[in-house]
């Protein structure tokens, strides 16, 4: 597969939290080379791999296919677009940048600044109760094709970068359904020591809402979570972050199976492939939140993309991070 290729057509289309059935049938079409009879089941999109065998302990792979973006409250008497927010949207970023509405059919607008010339410089962080976005439609032509609940994205593809990076929205966590099927990839034809089940699940940037249905219906012993982290970039605080170009960051936490982490870390060094460690001293605000307290739990790790810029129009990922990524999840599958 081109994995480069297939990041950015994951991450060029539209599945906000609560609309993701675009992303959820091209992450499908994809999955089903590798799990023929895989489904979209309550919005996820869920496959098994392989052979399954009543003598092998149950794995899942898990990514969520949603992203961050916003939802149409109103339309006002100007034919402005009223909104409100779908995840955690840094307001700093609001002013100026394009969008497209996904009402009865997709529609650009782009979200009204005020110049500096008449602001005088000092004006407020923009809040989601003052912006509007702007199509150049009135309210009668707006209503015709935008209805309240709608859900707006930003207007952004991806662009290469020096190297093998790239930058576009919704790399969070498209990057990681890449991952998981690079890792289907190399394990195809191939003995695993789990039996493998796939979800790309909805609305994790509302609450892992779609990990939670995912966890309960299939009760795993053991799972993953296949995300993004925080990469360092300028004037952040190092400890907290991985870096680009250096592999995928290990889980531990509390809240997760140190188990897990330590059999991840040694499939690493056997193989040597990069990696990196991630502490969390609690939550780790991941799917992996909900796999490890499901039913009577499961040995829960995450292994995540580092990534920069995160929740913004222009996410940088390593893809050399999403290749590691999928080698060290498919050691790990292989060995057991």
């Amino acid at each position: 597969m081109d994995l480069k290729e297939t990041i950015k057509v994951l991450a060029e289309t539209a599945g906000p939290s609560g609309n993701e059935d675009a992303a959820a049938e091209l992450a499908l079409g994809m999955l089903k080379e590798y799990c023929p009879e895989a489904e979209i089941k309550n919005g996820n999109v869920i496959g098994r791999f392989g052979q399954f065998s009543d003598e092998k302990p149950s794995l899942v792979l898990d990514a969520h296919i949603d992203q961050i973006g916003m939802i149409v409250t109103y339309i006002t008497d100007e034919g402005f677009i009223r909104m409100g927010n779908l995840g955690g949207i840094d307001r700093r970023l609001l002013p100026a940048q394009p969008v497209v509405i996904h009402g009865s059919r997709d529609i650009k607008g782009v979200i009204c600044s005020v110049p500096p010339h008449l602001n005088k410089g000092d004006s407020e962080v923009l809040s989601f109760d003052n912006a509007a976005v702007d199509t150049g439609m009135s309210k009668v032509e707006l209503e015709k094709i935008v209805s309240a609940g709608d859900s707006i994205t930003f207007d952004v593809k991806c662009r290469d970068l020096m190297g093998s990076r790239i930058t576009g929205g919704a790399l969070d966590d498209r990057c990681g359904v890449a991952a998981i099927l690079r890792t289907l990839d190399m394990l195809k034809g191939q003995e695993t020591a789990f039996n493998v089940t796939v979800i790309f699940s909805t609305q994790e940037e509302l609450g892992e809402r779609g990990a939670k249905i995912g966890a309960f219906e299939i009760d795993p012993d053991i799972a993953i979570a296949v995300d993004v982290s925080f990469a360092y970039a300028n004037g952040e605080n190092e400890e907290s972050c991985g870096y680009l170009g250096k592999g995928p960051m290990v889980g531990i936490s509390p809240s997760l199976s140190r188990e897990i982490s330590d059999k991840l870390i040694s499939a690493a060094k056997a193989s040597d492939i990069p990696y990196q460690i991630e502490v969390m001293s609690g939550m780790t605000s991941t799917n992996a939140d909900r796999y490890s307290v499901n039913r009577c739990g499961a040995k829960t790790c995450t292994v995540s993309i580092p990534l920069r810029n995160m929740h913004t129009p222009v996410e940088v990922i390593d893809t050399a991070d999403v290749e590691l990524t999928a080698q060290l999840i498919a050691e790990y599958i292989k060995e057991g």
